[in-house]
């Protein structure tokens, strides 16, 4: 299939990818654009996943305060250089996520920050909830770590749905931000403030 000009343009305005990159895509995919999206996330996450171990001592600190100062949240985000940080792409994905975390209020960052003792009491309600139900012993475990995920979901910020896009997660948005830029980026901590909210 031929790949027209106008069709690369289009997965460029929708992905913020090189030219190269968006030709290469809707080839592999013979030209259709969603499956090319895709080709591309996938991509974007295997780079992401070799520039891990790349040093992140720049970045900013975003602040976002909402419904008239009634939530207010802090984010600091980081990357290698300085002139990343600089750039729109950054400093929109940074703004996203302190506007995602006023409206989902996540409890943690990463699944490795919930602490054991949480992940223990949790486990132990999903298998009484899942024997309760009367399943099998035998799927018991299966059915504790789907929920494990799901509990992941709701209180880890990096495996929460994007709220502007929920097709995506949070990990998923910095590691689009990682293959657009080439350079490592990691969330590094976040703050929610509400007001009246117990300490």
């Amino acid at each position: 299939m031929d790949i027209t000009v106008s069709m690369v343009k289009e997965l460029r305005d929708k992905t913020n990818a090189g030219m190269m990159d968006c030709k290469e895509a809707l080839s592999a995919s013979e030209g259709n654009l969603e499956k090319a999206v895709e080709y591309l996330r996938k991509k974007g996450l295997s780079a992401a996943t070799k520039r891990s171990s790349r040093a992140t001592k720049d970045g900013m600190v975003e602040s976002y305060i909402h419904m008239a100062g009634k939530i207010g949240v802090m984010v600091e985000v980081n990357c290698e250089t300085d002139f990343v940080a600089k750039t729109d792409n950054f400093r929109g994905m940074v703004k996203d996520i302190a506007m995602h975390i006023a409206a989902t209020n996540p409890t943690y960052l990463k699944p490795e920050d919930v602490p054991e003792n949480v992940m223990e009491r949790e486990r132990v309600i999903y298998r009484d909830q899942a024997l309760a139900e009367g399943k099998p012993e035998k799927i018991v475990d299966r059915i504790i770590d789907g929920k494990i995920n799901k509990f992941y979901e709701e209180v880890c910020l990096l495996n929460q749905k994007f709220v502007k896009d929920m097709d995506i997660t949070i990990q998923t948005l910095v590691n689009n931000v990682i293959a657009n830029t080439g350079e490592n980026i990691t969330v590094k901590r976040f703050a929610r403030f509400q007001l009246g909210e117990d300490v």
